[in-house]
């Protein structure tokens, strides 16, 4: 290729390859959506590896496929595979095989580097325009919270996040704990880290301290409220505020009064370490901690009034009133609102991987759409000057799945803007009721079949003659209710 300059015929010829994998006209409808914000270089083909060569699975399709199953909330690998075939049948390109077999072997070689990098690139651009305005008294706010995903019951997966223990062998399934960092200005999960169910939240937040920036604040419900957490908030000049656990700790008859509701306290060092610090840590926190101790209430008209007890180490209360203070806690809500999100809308609370790594990949994918989706919410209500706890999610990611296929078909430039303006418009008009302070009961309404517990491994239980004993079991206790009622 280069006869002249033998030594630089290797870089050349890697360089022009690169060229190759990252140039071409748009292969997919979510490309065509959220390439922007996903530069092509970082789906090129890697210098060595899995993904080196370019296959008919190659990396760029191979991404741009897997997004799109994940954003169809349950959709199989089979039907992710004839939706690349069709694709491919109509950009002239080659067509990947009909076995979802080395789709699956492609997909257990996507780069976790990668994943990161593209999630790193997404929500540090949602960061960047986020104005003086989106800010919490001066501070940008990331909220923590932390949620548990089941797994397939595969044995790789019972080693690595076994499932509980009061549950027999065989009768239950790996229970894997995320713990997340939310910004709460654009709602985008910034970071998050992974473990067994054992494993305490407090444990895992020790994983996360580095991603927090001097004067950040960092907002969370009871289970943060921990000595450790906030002396180590105190320690890197982090500011936390957290609802507290405990009577004797709620108790405003101590400490120095400042108003009615606000009384500064001193908490002592426990006797007893914690556990999710090391010796040599838990030797290096303070012996005591001046923190203030907040009193909200968060009224709503026409609704019962609620009383928040908050511990903050924000001691100023002329700069951090009450008030605020309570709204930035009734705010929080909106973060749990994510997490559903996450876990209903995308179906992500049942994860189908059957290996460690590969449920790595499957969470990061479920996280990137979340993001990505949220990136559309935030750019409509940027455009269309409406707040954006209005935006809708879940109509966001429908809008997403349609304009993207009429943005693929699309064939100048000017009719992409005009569909992209549209989908801003439509995202922007579409929005939710203002509902503040709502909160929904965690209740089925839709009452399940009645099918026997699984007690036993599958093995052993279907030895068991239990056909009509459970049926019986059921009809004797509605007689002795409707005897009673008569």
């Amino acid at each position: 290729m280069t006869p002249d300059f033998p030594s630089l015929a290797g870089g050349f010829a890697q360089q022009l390859h690169r060229l190759r994998t990252t140039t071409g006209s748009t292969l997919h409808q979510f490309e065509a959506l959220f390439g922007g914000w996903i530069q092509r270089f970082r789906l090129a083909q890697q210098d060595e590896g899995v993904h080196s060569r370019d296959r008919q699975w190659n990396l760029r399709l191979l991404f741009w496929t897997f997004l799109w199953q994940v954003a169809q909330a349950g959709a199989s690998c089979r039907e992710a595979i004839r939706q690349a075939q069709s694709l491919c049948h109509l950009n002239q390109r080659p067509v990947p095989p009909d076995k979802s077999s080395p789709y699956c072997q492609a997909r257990s070689g996507l780069p976790l580097d990668r994943l990161q990098e593209i999630h790193q690139a997404v929500a540090s651009d949602a960061e960047a325009g986020v104005g003086t305005k989106d800010l919490w008294c001066g501070h940008p706010v990331r909220v923590a919270d932390a949620t548990t995903v089941t797994l397939p019951d595969s044995p790789l997966n019972q080693e690595a996040y076994p499932q509980q223990a009061s549950q027999k062998p065989g009768c239950g399934f790996p229970l894997l704990r995320m713990l997340a960092f939310f910004s709460l200005a654009t709602g985008m999960l910034l970071c998050w880290v992974t473990g067994p169910w054992l494993k305490s939240e407090a444990a895992l937040l020790q994983s996360l301290w580095e991603q927090l920036r001097t004067g950040d604040v960092l907002l969370g419900d009871r289970g943060f409220c921990r000595y450790a957490v906030l002396a180590v908030c105190s320690l890197r000049d982090i500011h936390g505020v957290f609802r507290v656990q405990g009577r004797k700790r709620q108790d405003f008859r101590r400490g120095q009064r400042l108003s009615r509701c606000e009384r500064l306290v001193c908490w002592r060092k426990p006797k007893t370490p914690a556990a999710s610090l090391s010796a040599e840590q838990w030797a290096g926190l303070p012996d005591s901690l001046q923190l203030r101790l907040v009193r909200c209430q968060l009224s709503r008209a026409g609704f019962r009034t609620h009383q928040v007890i908050l511990v903050t180490t924000l001691l100023d209360s002329g700069k951090y009133s009450v008030a605020d203070l309570g709204m930035l806690y009734r705010r929080r809500w909106d973060m749990e609102l994510t997490l559903r999100h996450l876990k209903t809308t995308l179906q992500m609370e049942h994860l189908s991987c059957k290996t460690p790594g590969n449920v790595e990949r499957e969470l990061r994918m479920h996280l990137l759409v979340h993001n990505l989706v949220r990136r559309l919410m935030l750019e409509a209500s940027r455009r269309g000057g409406v707040p954006l706890d209005r935006v809708s999610f879940a109509g966001a990611l429908a809008l997403s799945r349609r304009f993207g296929e009429a943005l693929l078909q699309a064939r100048t430039k000017r009719k992409r803007l005009q569909l992209t303006d549209e989908l801003y418009r439509v995202l922007a008009a579409d929005v939710v009721p203002d509902r503040p302070g709502r909160r929904e009961p965690r209740a089925l309404k839709r009452r399940p079949k009645p099918f026997a517990l699984l007690t036993k491994h599958r093995s052993v239980f279907r030895e068991t003659p239990h056909k009509s004993s459970f049926w019986a079991a059921r009809r004797s206790k509605a007689t002795r209710k409707n005897r009673r009622l008569n």
